[in-house]
């Protein structure tokens, strides 16, 4: 898993009670939210019977696969470890962390990582590469569990490479775009269309989908894909240029 530099924005002050509001009204606020859950079981581990106000501005879609919860929750419990002075460690916060949700740890580490198990064991690695991507959702989303428990009974479709696609750094696959693809055949025209276009050096969907990235040649390439894809499929795809952030 790599960091990219896509990212949400949270602010925080320290408050009798624990409120939380987001600029996404789609969200909820209360206690299905992430943000929501990491502070309660910071402030019942930590002991503290203070509260915090926070703040929530969605740049990452939800239901995108490209961890805007979890990368949430993440800075939610290393925000408040640093304002309340609790001097917890990072193994501290990983083990609350990964009882919430399995990716949240990886965030916690602010590193590239190979993350197994669950996705909560989490080994950080030198990742000095950074490359344009373009990434691309429609307007729905993909629910994880469900992906996951299709995958068995899946098979590929015709047409569709899922093959792995080697880079000079490593080598991109995604198991999880078979059971996927089987419903959502949009994704799967995606990933043709972005392994057709000349500013593309490989295509994959992030995660459980729905975003589809292209690692592009050059910074200029993703802008001119994107504008490609915009005047392509129409103005209802969600689209951004960013790149991968070696630490």
């Amino acid at each position: 898993m790599v960091p990219i530099s896509l990212a949400d924005t949270l602010s925080f002050e320290p408050s009798e009670n624990l409120e939380f509001t987001c600029s996404d009204p789609s969200l909820p606020v209360d206690g299905d939210n992430l943000v929501v859950r990491a502070a309660k079981s910071f402030f019942t581990h930590a002991g503290i019977k203070a509260g915090v106000k926070i703040r929530l501005e969605k740049q990452i879609p939800h239901g995108a696969g490209l961890g805007g919860g979890s990368s949430d929750a993440a800075t939610t419990f290393l925000a408040l470890n640093s304002l309340f002075q609790t001097g917890l460690t990072l193994e501290d916060l990983s083990t609350l962390a990964a009882a919430i949700g399995s990716d949240i740890p990886f965030f916690l580490h602010r590193s590239a990582a190979m993350c197994r198990g669950r996705g909560e064991i989490v080994e950080p690695i030198a990742f000095d590469h950074s490359f344009p991507l373009l990434l691309i959702k429609p307007p729905f989303g993909v629910p994880t569990p469900w992906a996951y428990k299709q995958w068995k009974d899946s098979v590929e479709i015709p047409g569709v490479p899922y093959g792995e696609q080697t880079m000079p750094w490593g080598v991109l696959v995604n198991h999880l775009e078979r059971p996927v693809f089987e419903k959502y055949l949009f994704l799967a025209l995606l990933k043709n269309w972005l392994l057709a276009q000349p500013e593309s050096e490989a295509a994959l969907m992030s995660g459980s989908g729905a975003t589809m990235f292209a690692i592009c040649k050059s910074g200029q390439a993703s802008q001119e894909l994107e504008a490609k894809a915009q005047a392509e499929f129409g103005p209802t795809l969600w689209l951004h240029s960013c790149h991968t952030t070696p630490l």
